[in-house]
């Protein structure tokens, strides 16, 4: 496993836990919310470089996601 991949598994599992948290979603419900998003095919994009970001700096790009219905 690369660092890289490391640093967006963690980034995606605490998401995962801060939707389930903060959004009254269950494990099923995050997970499809995050995978299926735009925040979310950025952040695996190694080039962006999000995947080098704060778990919070990720999570408000997916909140305004998920908001608005795109990526803002």
């Amino acid at each position: 496993m690369t660092k890289e991949s490391f640093m967006i598994e963690e980034i995606s599992k605490e998401i995962v836990l801060l939707l389930m948290e903060e959004h009254q979603m269950d494990m099923n419900e995050a997970l499809k919310a995050l995978y299926t998003s735009d925040t979310y095919t950025r952040l695996i994009n190694l080039e962006t470089g999000l995947y080098a970001q704060s778990t919070a700096y990720v999570y408000e790009y997916l909140e305004k996601e998920l908001a608005t219905g795109k990526m803002v």
